[in-house]
C-alpha cells in the first residue's frame, strides 16, 4: 500500500467484512465477492488518496465492488458460456439497484457472513481459516503464520473452502436455533484467533493491530447481543475487554514491548476492566463453565490487581488447572508452569517446562523458548538464559518481540560480562 493510502487501511480493513457481506447477500457467490470486494479496495486506495475519502465510504465500496461483481460474473459467461447459471446468479432486481449510496439501504451483513464461513460442510480449520480472511480481513500469509503451514497450502484451503460453500449451496442468511449451535465453536474460535491476532501480531513490523482487535470486538458483541443467554459468548466477550484494557500500556514511548510485570497500570482502561469484570461475573454462575469464562476469569484476577507483586497468583494457578480439565493442550500448559513459577518458585516452573519441550505444537514455538528463558534468567543461569533468549527471537516473526527478546540477550551478556570483569 502506498504511503498516500495508508491513512485510509484502518477504515478499508473495517468496511471490507461489511462489503463481502453485502456482495453475497444479493448474488451468493462468497468466492466472486471476495475477489469484487478486493478490487474495489484496490480502486479506493488509487482514488481516495485523490479525491477524499466519499460522504459514505461503505456505500461507494459496495458501488464499486457490485460493479466489478457484475463484470466478474459476465467475464465467467463469457468463460463458460453457461448464461442460465449466471442469470441465475445475477436476479433481474439487482441490475436497476439503486447506487448503494445510504447505509441504511445496505445492513452490516458481517455477522451473517460470520456464520456463513462456519457453514457445517466445511472441516473447522477451513472455517477458521475463511471467516478470519473474508471477515478479519487477514492476508493468505498471516493465516499461514497462524496455522503453521506454508501460504501456498493456505491458499488452497480457502480456495477449496469457498468451493464447497458454493457447491453445498449455502444460503446467505443465519442459521436456524437447531443449527446455530453446531456453529458456535467455530464462530467463537475464529473470533478469538482474530483478536489474539489483532492484540499480539505474529508478524510484521507493528506489535498490534488495533483495527483488527476492535473488529473482532465489535463482532463478538453482536453476537453476545443475539445469544445473550450463552455464558460462553459472554465469556469470550469478557475476555477480549479485559485483554485489551492492557493495550495502552504494552508498548513504550519509541514502540518498544512492555510486559505485564512492567507495565504502567494507570494506562489500562478502568472501562474496560469495569465492563469485562461485570460480564464474566455474570456469566460463571449459569451452569456449565467453559474455556473463554476460564481465561476471562485469570484476565480479571490479572486486572484486579493493583501492581504485579500483589497479583494472586495461587487464584491464578487454580483457574488454570480447571482450564487444564476443560481444554486441555501443550500452551494452557505452558501458560500453567508460567503461573506455578510465580506462585511456588522458578525451580518448579522450569521443571513443568521442560516436561513441555518435547510437545510438537511447542517445539518451534518462541514462546516455549522465551519462558525457558526467563525462569533460567530468575535462577541465575545467565548464559543459558542468554541462549534461550536468542532462540526465542529466531523463531518469531514479529519484529517488535524479536526486538524485545534479543535485548534481553544481549542485557545478560553485558551483565555476565560485567560479572566476570570484577
Amino acid at each position: 500500500m502506498s504511503a498516500a493510502a495508508q491513512p485510509f487501511e484502518g477504515l478499508l480493513r473495517a468496511l471490507a467484512p461489511r462489503v463481502v457481506g453485502a456482495l453475497v447477500r444479493r448474488y451468493g457467490r462468497i468466492d466472486a465477492a471476495e475477489d469484487a470486494t478486493q478490487l474495489a479496495l484496490l480502486a479506493a486506495v488509487e482514488q481516495w488518496p485523490r479525491d477524499g475519502v466519499p460522504a459514505e465510504p461503505a456505500g461507494w465500496l459496495i458501488r464499486t465492488a457490485s460493479h466489478r461483481m457484475t463484470d466478474l460474473l459476465r467475464a465467467d459467461r463469457a468463460r463458460r458460456d453457461r448464461e442460465q447459471e449466471v442469470a441465475r446468479w445475477v436476479p433481474v432486481e439487482t441490475r436497476t439497484a439503486p447506487a448503494a449510496d445510504d447505509p441504511a439501504r445496505e445492513p452490516d451483513d458481517t455477522l451473517t457472513l460470520l456464520f456463513m464461513c462456519c457453514h457445517p460442510a466445511l472441516s473447522p480449520a477451513s472455517q477458521i481459516a475463511l471467516t478470519l480472511r473474508a471477515v478479519g480481513g487477514l492476508t493468505t500469509a498471516q493465516l499461514a503464520r497462524a496455522f503453521l503451514v506454508p501460504e501456498d497450502t493456505m491458499t488452497r484451503r480457502i480456495t477449496r473452502a469457498k468451493e464447497t460453500l458454493v457447491e453445498s449451496g449455502a444460503t446467505f442468511t443465519l442459521p436456524d436455533p437447531a443449527q446455530l449451535d453446531v456453529r458456535l465453536d467455530a464462530v467463537l474460535h475464529a473470533l478469538y484467533l482474530a483478536f489474539n491476532e489483532g492484540y499480539a501480531a505474529t508478524g510484521g513490523a507493528a506489535l498490534h493491530s488495533a483495527e483488527l482487535s476492535g473488529e473482532a470486538i465489535r463482532l463478538t458483541r453482536l453476537l453476545h447481543e443475539r445469544l445473550e443467554g450463552r455464558p460462553e459468548v459472554a465469556g469470550l466477550l469478557a475476555l477480549m475487554l479485559l485483554t485489551d484494557a492492557r493495550r495502552p500500556a504494552r508498548t513504550g514511548p519509541d514502540g518498544a514491548l512492555v510486559p505485564m510485570e512492567e507495565q504502567d497500570r494507570s494506562k489500562w482502561s478502568r472501562a474496560l476492566i469495569d465492563e469485562g469484570i461485570a460480564l464474566v461475573s455474570a456469566a460463571l454462575p449459569k451452569g456449565h463453565v467453559g474455556p473463554y469464562q476460564l481465561q476471562a476469569a485469570i484476565a480479571a484476577v490479572h486486572a484486579e490487581a493493583a501492581t504485579a507483586a500483589a497479583t494472586d497468583w495461587p487464584q491464578i494457578v487454580a483457574l488454570y488447572e480447571l482450564l487444564l480439565q476443560v481444554s486441555p493442550n501443550p500452551m494452557v500448559a505452558l501458560n500453567h508452569a508460567v503461573a506455578v513459577a510465580m506462585a511456588r518458585g522458578p525451580a518448579e516452573g522450569l521443571a513443568r517446562v521442560e516436561a513441555l519441550a518435547g510437545e510438537k505444537q511447542l517445539r518451534d514455538d518462541h514462546r516455549l523458548h522465551a519462558v525457558r528463558a526467563h525462569l533460567l534468567e530468575r535462577l541465575g543461569q545467565l548464559d543459558a538464559a542468554s541462549a534461550e533468549y536468542r532462540t526465542a527471537a529466531g523463531l518469531t516473526a514479529s519484529m517488535p518481540m524479536q526486538r524485545y527478546l534479543n535485548g534481553k540477550a544481549s542485557k545478560l551478556e553485558v551483565r555476565k560480562k560485567g560479572s566476570a570483569s570484577i
